[in-house]
């Protein structure tokens, strides 16, 4: 099954499954308990921390969720704040693209450059929660993500200005795709 955000990224071929962690939560947990998948297959939009450039599509099975506060030494957690999907867990993390998920935008460039530190790659509001659902119920899972923006000061104005084109680039990408299979 392939599923995607919502409200302003939907594909004609994808289930929409709510924007941001919580939402996301919710509804994912509905589908497995009522309508399990056989794989989920996430496709949606990313902010690049910098070591990819707008309009790439990158794909992912690994997600974090590592707010800001933490990287600041403001908080900690006694949760797990990485999932993957990975088979091999001694993948080495600088090949994993992994996908930071929280309810905000980082819009901040030096933050951005320590999320790098910690082998993030991406940020998507909901790629952690769908990892964790799909963990929980056994489902095999991955994304693809495309990316819109930097996340630096111009993140969002960037994403505006580029969502609309990310989505058909992902779209063409899809139906390569699945042509191919």
């Amino acid at each position: 099954m392939i599923v995607c955000a919502g409200r302003n990224e939907t594909f004609e071929f994808a289930h929409p499954i709510g924007v941001g962690l919580i939402e996301s939560s919710i509804n994912l947990t509905r589908l497995a308990l009522f309508d399990k998948p056989d794989f989920l297959l996430f496709i949606g939009s990313a902010g690049s921390y910098g070591n990819h450039e707008i309009f790439d599509i990158v794909t992912s099975k690994t997600a974090a969720n590592i707010e800001l506060g933490f990287l600041d030494d403001k908080c900690y957690t006694p949760l797990e704040n990485v999932v993957s999907a990975e088979e091999n867990q001694n993948v080495p993390r600088e090949t994993l693209n992994i996908v930071n998920s929280s309810n905000y935008i980082t819009t901040d460039s030096v933050s951005s450059k320590k999320f790098l530190t910690l082998g993030l790659e991406l940020e998507n509001m909901e790629f952690f929660s769908l990892l964790s659902i799909a963990k929980e119920f056994d489902i095999p899972v991955a994304g693809i993500f495309v990316i819109t923006n930097y996340c630096d000061t111009n993140a969002h104005k960037d994403f505006i200005q580029n969502h609309a084109k990310a989505k058909e680039l992902l779209t063409q990408f899809m139906r390569n795709y699945r042509g191919k299979k």
